[in-house]
């Protein structure tokens, strides 16, 4: 079956599903670098295109050979220049759909892991609990990451391994002002404090309210880049917010935080 209804272009059912596929790819791409330094790479990459169809309309065999040599080359330089975008696109993909109770559903059932906990998870999720309730207290500035399916190694290398039980008293002294390793983030990897003072991806969310300090923005892209949690208390007023995919809740009681890490670390 085909449409003649554009004169010399012979249009199938194929053909019209190609170019709305087509033409929904450029319209999440232009969503998702809109108003980064790559929306110019991405209207010169679409000129080129355009100039590739064009020529090879008019049969212009020398110019599409050239054009179709720049955009070869082309691809793998955007593969180069854009791969932290990439990388970070991919984890989002496959974190949104992780993230849902499906997705953990079926990783369950792959990996034989269960929804029982254990006496040791919840003796470390309270004493996770009142040690950020306790600094929240006394305004000591904290920030708190729980790994998931995705280990971080490359946020862990930054800091200082350590490798210990949860321990109240021991949080509370690592992110003690005068404490040489308070500053950065304390990775929680099953059940254990893997490691202190980690460095952490700022988010590139320019839409976050302007009481946001570096600790919530550290905590943002850190769950926006992976499938881990965050826990941030603030130094300068004392509130405890829980980050999850990029998403913060400040936290009212601390009853309310006690119930988000026990569903944090059961994931684990």
């Amino acid at each position: 079956m085909t449409l003649a209804a554009l004169g010399f272009l012979q249009l199938s059912i194929a053909d019209i599903l190609d170019i709305l596929l087509l033409g929904l790819i450029i319209f999440f791409l232009f969503r998702w670098i809109r108003g980064s330094s790559a929306m110019s790479i991405f209207v010169a990459i679409v000129s080129l295109y355009v100039i590739r169809v064009l020529v090879s309309a008019f049969n212009m065999r020398l110019m599409t050979a050239i054009m179709d040599m720049v955009l070869d080359v082309g691809v793998l330089a955007l593969i180069v220049i854009f791969q932290p975008e990439i990388r970070k696109f991919l984890i989002r993909l496959g974190n949104r759909y992780m993230n849902s109770a499906q997705g953990r559903a079926i990783l369950n059932r792959i990996t034989g892991k269960g929804k029982t906990g254990s006496l040791a998870g919840s003796e470390a999720v309270n004493d996770l609990t009142e040690a950020c309730r306790r600094m929240a207290e006394d305004k000591t500035g904290a920030l708190i990451v729980i790994v998931h399916k995705n280990p971080l190694e490359e946020v862990i290398s930054t800091g200082d391994r350590i490798d210990a039980a949860i321990h109240r008293r021991l949080i509370m002294n690592l992110f003690f002002k005068n404490s040489p390793l308070h500053d950065g983030a304390l990775v929680i990897a099953g059940n254990r404090i893997v490691a202190a003072r980690c460095t952490l991806p700022i988010t590139e969310n320019k839409n976050l309210p302007a009481n946001y300090g570096m600790r919530h923005k550290a905590a943002i892209g850190i769950t926006e880049e992976s499938d881990a949690d965050a826990v941030v208390v603030s130094e300068e007023t004392g509130r405890i917010s829980f980050v999850k995919a990029g998403v913060v809740t400040p936290i009212q009681n601390i009853n309310e935080l006690k119930l988000l890490l026990t569903e944090s670390m059961g994931e684990q």
